[in-house]
């Protein structure tokens, strides 16, 4: 007869790829039953979008079966995202488990594509997601996704939001899944901000204490472009946000995301990883490679700074058309190469995470935070 001991012992020698410790060791084996020889569990995931989740389910079958008398073996996954520890210091009353600041050293690489993307995918897995337009300056969110944006009244001064306040707190849209905020929802396109430092970090604290987000795993926020009083102010109002870099693969944009890099280290904001974006693409009709801004620029950065390399998206008109009509290309056409390298990224992102707070301290329950 097989026991829960001899199931506990063999599931010990299983090592978590990311994390490098063993599953029960980790608490990842969840509601264990054994019926005569057949074996059914779960193992409770770090995130949703785990991208090694095959490889643990085929290493536990393997060493189950070293087990005497050993039958079925039935694995499910359940997750629960874990918070970041550093969360508990400005924050207390903001229940994110994690904040995903997308930054880079320039405008036009591309990043607001990428943080779009990269929410929209995180929650396809099946994660609770926010995404937070931080570009006050140029808040192109709300185009991205297809939401209303403020309005001048007829008066050309007054401004009819577009968003809603219940209960004190601002009332976020919600859109292919996910739970969106901008500037742009409270200021029109066309009126500019003309911002000093303090007016900037006050809104950056109250996008984030007086929006109604509700519980989130991931909260992805759209950084400007440079590192200016945004990065500062955002690393000051909210411990525990980590960083994923932008850059494309030409050298003026490596150069440039380097110091967006630089400034985030000097920050002590973590660094989940480097994204290059307008990567080569196969051209429909040669099938040969293109590389219209070069090739590998981002996955060099990514070496002279010793962080992970996310992954390369493509140079692809889809994207564009789905930036512009407001369904970008994870929703508009999921099966493409595209949105699937936007895909792999997100599971990358997650993981990356995952072991960023494990390092860090390990994980809390949401419940410490509120």
């Amino acid at each position: 007869m097989l026991t829960e001991q001899s199931v506990l012992s063999a599931l010990s020698r299983v090592i978590e790829p990311e994390l490098h410790r063993d599953l029960v060791s980790l608490n990842m084996i969840k509601d264990l039953k054994i019926t005569g020889n057949n074996v059914t569990f779960a193992i409770e995931l770090t995130t949703p979008a785990c991208p090694l989740k095959d490889v643990m389910e085929r290493a536990c079958k393997q060493e189950l079966n070293k087990v005497p008398g050993m039958g079925k073996v039935t694995v499910n996954f359940t997750s629960n995202v874990g918070a970041n520890a550093r969360m508990r210091g400005a924050m207390l009353n903001v229940p994110f488990k994690n904040i995903i600041a997308v930054a880079s050293g320039k405008g036009g690489v591309g990043k607001s594509t990428v943080s779009v993307n990269l929410a929209l995918a995180l929650a396809k897995e099946g994660a609770k997601v926010g995404l937070l337009d931080n570009d006050v300056y140029g808040p192109n969110v709300p185009l991205m996704l297809g939401l209303p944006t403020a309005e001048l009244m007829p008066d050309g001064k007054q401004v009819r939001p577009s968003v809603f306040q219940q209960d004190g707190k601002l009332i976020p849209h919600e859109v292919f899944g996910i739970k969106v905020f901008s500037i742009g929802f409270m200021y029109p396109p066309e009126a500019p901000l003309v911002w000093r430092g303090p007016m900037l970090h006050t809104a950056i604290r109250q996008f984030f204490q007086d929006v109604a987000w509700g519980d989130l795993d991931y909260l992805v926020i759209d950084m400007p472009p440079g590192t200016g009083d945004a990065q500062l102010s955002l690393a000051q109002a909210a411990q525990g946000v980590m960083g994923v870099i932008v850059t494309t693969p030409q050298l003026v944009s490596m150069g440039d995301a380097l110091k967006g890099l630089a400034a985030f280290e000097q920050m002590k904001v973590p660094i989940i990883g480097v994204v290059e974006n307008m990567g080569p693409y196969i051209d429909a009709k040669t099938g040969q490679k293109v590389a219209l801004f070069g090739e590998g620029g981002g996955e060099r950065l990514a070496k002279m700074k010793n962080t992970p390399f996310l992954g390369s998206v493509p140079l692809d008109a889809a994207v564009r058309i789905g930036g512009d009509s407001g369904r970008p290309i994870v929703v508009a056409d999921p099966t493409s190469e595209t949105a699937k390298r936007f895909g792999e990224i997100a599971r990358q992102v997650a993981a990356r995470v995952s072991v960023l707070n494990f390092q860090s301290g390990g994980f809390i329950p949401i419940s410490i935070i509120n």
